[in-house]
């Protein structure tokens, strides 16, 4: 009797784990197990409309909810340095371009973060930049704006989104090697920019697509130029940076990131469902950055990690060159 209870009792643990299966003694220890929160640095606009076809179909392989959170301030120093000093769990991520990530901790020496403060887990979607003036501005193209600024330095004015962000560097790098000097009249984000230029008070303005893209083609903003290789799906019509004879100005992209010490089990979970989201859902992809003039460019962690080292060493040499112009 005692022989058949000890058989009968091993038999039911038996069941157990045959039911369970390998995987599924692991599950509860398997990544996530919880939502994840991806902290937007910005206010409601550019980057998380950019983001967003991504974030709605990477649950779908996450098994998990994955919702914004926006944490604006200091041109996306607020929001990037709360994810660099968070839990290195994978449960809280940056999503953003690399201006917060590279760009601001270049021109601010106080912050508390770097680029190197976060692990780079997949850039997904990349914007151009270009120059726009109002529909009567005399420049047909970028050449009759270069013509003319040789012969008047510093007479035609331009604004930004901000000094030393990225649409102010992507104009100065091409500036620097045209050998022409405009004058730069930054704003307090894109939208004032666009302001000042529609109300006739500067030339023209530096600004990535989205903000801009409506207004072009509501004829109200004219595209003299884009800072890309390929011309942009958006504006067909408007020639690039290359093909008006100079190199490769700054384009803006947009990813994913987590701090630095999380470990490479959770970042190539994260990476594998943004990939897969991507490659499955491309169509519904595509047609949504379509609106905002943006395009996929997908990348994983290493491919990320290359783009933003490339971007540091770029911005660095630039800024250094605006330092010395700012103090002469």
């Amino acid at each position: 009797m005692k022989a058949g209870r000890i058989f009968w009792v091993g038999m039911a643990i038996l069941g157990l784990f045959l039911s369970i299966g390998p995987e599924g003694l692991s599950a509860e220890k398997k990544f996530p197990t919880k939502p994840i929160q991806v902290i937007i640095p910005f206010q409601p606009g550019t980057t998380d409309n950019i983001l967003r076809p991504f974030i709605e179909k990477i649950p779908e392989y996450l098994r998990q909810p994955v919702s914004f959170v926006y944490k604006p301030g200091a041109a996306g120093a607020t929001g990037a340095g709360f994810v660099a000093a968070s839990n290195p769990d994978g449960y809280t991520l940056v999503g953003s371009s690399q201006s917060s990530i590279v760009g601001v901790p270049l021109t601010n020496g106080d912050l508390s973060y770097t680029w190197e403060s976060f692990a780079p887990i997949c850039c997904v979607a990349e914007i151009p930049s270009l120059f726009v003036v109002k529909p009567d501005a005399p420049w047909k193209d970028i050449k009759d704006l270069v013509a003319d600024a040789k012969k008047n330095p510093g007479k035609i004015t331009y604004s930004s989104s901000g000094t030393f962000g990225l649409d102010h560097l992507a104009f100065e790098a091409f500036a620097k090697e045209a050998g022409i000097k405009l004058s730069h009249i930054p704003s307090q984000g894109s939208s004032p920019a666009m302001t000042a230029v529609l109300g006739g008070h500067l030339d023209g303005a530096s600004s990535s697509l989205a903000p801009v893209l409506s207004h072009i083609k509501a004829g109200t903003l004219r595209a003299l130029v884009v800072y890309t290789p390929q011309r942009s799906r958006a504006l067909p019509d408007v020639p690039t940076i290359v093909e008006s004879g100079y190199k490769l100005g700054l384009t803006g992209f947009y990813g994913f990131l987590a701090p630095k010490r999380t470990s490479k089990e959770v970042v190539d979970a994260i990476h594998l469902a943004a990939r897969k989201a991507t490659d499955n859902h491309k169509t519904f992809i595509i047609e949504r950055l379509d609106m905002l003039g943006a395009q996929i460019s997908f990348g994983g962690p290493a491919e990320y990690t290359t783009k933003l080292k490339e971007m540091y060493v770029f911005l660095e040499d630039m800024l250094k060159d605006l330092r010395q112009d700012l103090k002469k």
